[in-house]
C-alpha cells in the first residue's frame, strides 16, 4: 500500500464568507483590522464577537459608533441533525440588529439563514454559509464590498397593494392593468 492509500481524508470545514460595506470605508479605515480574502480557522465552540473591543472581540470595527461588543456568532448543531448551524446574537444595548427584515434587540438571538444581510447603524454585511463535514473547526472569509450590499440581495420587494386588495397575476409580460375612471362604465 502507498503513503497515498493510507492518508486520512481530509475534512472540509464549513465556512462563513463574509462580505462587509460601509459608506465611509476608505476614507474612515473601519475595516483596517479586517483580514480580507483569508481564511480563519476557529475552534466549533467558539463564540465568535465582533466590535470595537480588540480584548474581547475575534474581529474588531474601528468605530465609535460601534459597540464594545456588537454581535456573536455561535455554531450549533441542532439536534437529530448533522449539519452545522449558527445563531447569532445582538450584544449591543444601543443598537438593534436586522438580520434581513427581523430586527434584533440586546440580547435576541436568531439562527443565522444560510444567506443573508446582517445591518446595523451603516455597517452591511453579506453573510454566506458554506456547508461542510469538520465537527471540530469552522472557518470565516472576509471580502470587501465596494457598493452597498442591499441591491446584491434579493430582499423581498415591497409591491404595491391595488385598490382592490388583491394582486393580478399577469401571463404575459406585455399586459398591464388598465385604469379606468369611477364614472366610465
Amino acid at each position: 500500500m502507498s503513503s497515498f492509500e493510507d492518508a486520512d481524508t481530509e475534512e472540509t470545514v464549513t465556512c462563513l464568507h463574509v462580505t462587509a460595506y460601509h459608506p465611509n470605508q476608505q476614507q474612515n479605515k473601519v475595516f483596517q483590522s479586517l483580514r480580507f480574502f483569508n481564511r480563519d480557522r476557529l475552534r466549533a465552540s467558539e463564540v465568535v464577537k465582533f466590535g470595537r473591543n480588540p480584548n474581547t472581540c475575534c474581529y474588531t470595527l474601528m468605530d465609535k459608533q460601534v459597540s464594545r461588543i456588537q454581535f456573536a456568532l455561535q455554531l450549533f448543531k441542532a439536534f437529530n441533525s448533522s449539519t452545522l448551524s449558527f445563531e447569532i446574537k445582538n450584544m449591543s444595548q444601543k443598537v438593534s440588529l436586522i438580520v434581513d427584515n427581523v430586527e434584533l434587540g440586546y440580547l435576541n438571538k436568531m439562527d443565522l439563514p444560510h444567506k443573508c444581510i446582517v445591518r446595523f447603524g451603516d455597517y452591511q454585511f453579506l453573510i454566506e454559509r458554506e456547508d461542510g463535514e469538520s465537527q471540530e473547526f469552522f472557518e470565516i472569509r472576509f471580502l470587501l464590498a465596494q457598493e452597498s450590499l442591499l441591491q446584491e440581495k434579493c430582499l423581498p420587494l415591497q409591491k404595491p397593494v391595488p385598490e382592490y386588495g388583491v394582486s393580478a397575476i399577469f401571463h404575459s409580460r406585455t399586459e398591464y392593468p388598465i385604469e379606468i375612471d369611477e364614472h366610465e362604465s
